[in-house]
């Protein structure tokens, strides 16, 4: 019974690890637009004051993005080619595991069981990043990049999820005009 019970929690466990660790990513873009003009970017201020997150996440979101963009080759600017914005959403997640075992024993909505159980529920919140790039000459969406994973609740832990999620997404800028 004690293996049982081991083997069980051992799973949940890296169930839960492994779906921590993963970001959904989905882009979007206008397949008319030559992303090699694209050289500077600034941020768009007045759609990142409308996510509504913390000024803290906002900050370590632009930061993220200011590394990844950086990286990629491209210049801060005061008059840039592109602008950068965000937005956000979020998704409470509860997840109630059974761990029953033994025999059971029974038919119709009360069968009964020997043996024991017990469930463990746990909830994580998900978070989706959306990051806007845009035409800064022509005001117009050019490519959208949308990013979900499991957010971290621990402060220590923050920056790091958040780098992970903007790299992810970004990965996929420039497409691929295959």
């Amino acid at each position: 019974m004690r293996a049982i019970k081991i083997t069980s929690v051992l799973v949940l466990f890296v169930l839960v690890m492994t779906s921590c660790s993963t970001v959904k990513v989905a882009t979007d873009y206008d397949r008319e637009v030559n992303f090699s003009q694209y050289q500077t970017y600034a941020f768009f201020k007045p759609g990142i004051d409308k996510a509504e997150i913390s000024d803290l996440d906002k900050k370590r979101i632009l930061r993220a993005i200011d590394q990844e963009m950086q990286e990629k080759g491209f210049t801060k600017s005061d008059n840039p080619d592109m602008l950068v914005s965000i937005f956000t959403k979020t998704k409470e997640n509860v997840n109630i595991y059974n761990n029953a075992y033994g025999y059971g024993y029974g038919w119709g909505w009360h069968p009964w069981y020997w043996g024991s159980g017990y469930n463990t529920v746990s909830s994580t919140t998900e978070g989706t990043l959306y990051i806007d790039l845009i035409d800064a000459g022509k005001k117009e969406l050019v490519w959208q990049g949308m990013g979900t994973a499991a957010l971290s609740t621990k402060v220590e832990q923050k920056q790091e999820r958040i780098n992970e999620i903007v790299e992810e997404i970004l990965e996929k800028y420039p497409p691929s005009l295959n």
